[in-house]
C-alpha cells in the first residue's frame, strides 16, 4: 500500500505529542511509517512543508469550522468565541503555539481570515482596522498559549508548583494578589481578561468612527462573557 499524505500528517502530529517540536525529525516519522527518509520527499518537499501542513491540520481542520457573521449577530461575541476554540485546539496538542508561529499559512488558514475580515467590514470595520484587530488576537492568543504550554514542560500545572511559585511572590504582595485572584498568569479568567481588552479596543475605535457607543453587542465593556456563562 502506497503511503498517504495524510497519514504522514497525522502520523507526524502524534509523533508531535509523544516527543515535542524539537524532536519531531524526518528520519524518526520515517521509522515511525516503516519507511526510509527519502519516502517522505514524495509528499513534501522539505521538513518545512510538513510542519506548515500539521500546523494547518491542527489550527483549521481540527477547530469548529468559521461561519460568517449573521445579520444582527454581536460581532464581538461571534470573534471572541472563535479566539477561544483556537486556544482549546492549540492546548490539545503539544508545541503547537511554537509549530504555528514558525510555518506559513495555508489555503485554509488564509480562507478563514478572509472571511473574518469580510464579516468585520459588514460589522463596520474597515480593512485595516479589521485586520488589526485580527492580527492582535492571534498574537495574544499564540502568546498566551506558548505560555501554557511551556508552564506544562515546566510542570507548572501541578499544584505543588503553583504553591511554591506564589510563595516566592510573598515580597510582591500586589502582584502576589492580582495573580491568587486571576488563578495565575494563564488561567481562564486571564484570558478572558486579554481578550476582552482587545475586542473592547476594538469596539472603541468602531465607537469613534460612527459616534456611537460601539454597537449593541453582547458584551460588556468590562470583559467578555465567559463561554457558556
Amino acid at each position: 500500500m502506497g503511503l498517504e499524505r495524510d497519514t504522514i500528517v497525522r502520523t507526524a502530529v502524534r509523533l508531535l505529542d509523544e516527543v515535542g517540536l524539537d524532536k519531531l525529525t524526518l528520519r524518526r516519522l520515517a521509522a515511525e511509517l516503516g519507511v526510509q527518509a527519502p519516502a517522505l520527499y514524495w509528499h513534501f518537499r522539505n521538513k518545512q512543508e510538513l510542519l506548515d501542513e500539521m500546523a494547518e491540520v491542527l489550527t483549521v481542520r481540527e477547530g469548529q469550522a468559521l461561519r460568517p457573521l449573521a445579520v444582527g449577530e454581536s460581532w464581538e461575541e461571534w470573534l471572541a468565541g472563535w479566539f477561544r476554540d483556537q486556544r482549546r485546539v492549540f492546548n490539545a496538542h503539544r508545541d503547537t503555539a511554537r509549530l504555528a508561529a514558525g510555518t506559513h499559512p495555508g489555503q485554509g488558514t488564509l480562507a478563514t481570515v478572509e472571511l473574518i475580515l469580510e464579516s468585520l467590514q459588514r460589522a463596520g470595520f474597515t480593512p485595516m482596522e479589521a485586520m488589526g484587530g485580527v492580527g492582535a488576537l492571534a498574537s495574544f492568543t499564540g502568546g498566551f498559549v506558548l505560555e501554557e504550554q511551556a508552564d506544562r514542560e515546566r510542570q507548572m500545572n501541578d499544584q505543588s508548583q503553583l504553591d511554591q511559585a506564589f510563595e516566592e511572590l510573598t515580597p510582591y504582595p500586589r502582584l502576589r494578589a492580582v495573580l491568587t485572584e486571576m488563578g495565575g498568569p494563564q488561567s481562564d479568567a486571564s484570558f478572558e481578561h486579554g481578550l476582552s481588552l482587545i475586542i473592547a479596543g476594538m469596539r472603541a475605535r468602531l465607537a469613534e468612527k460612527s459616534g456611537s457607543q460601539g454597537g449593541d453587542g453582547d458584551l460588556a465593556m468590562e470583559g467578555v462573557r465567559p463561554e457558556g456563562g
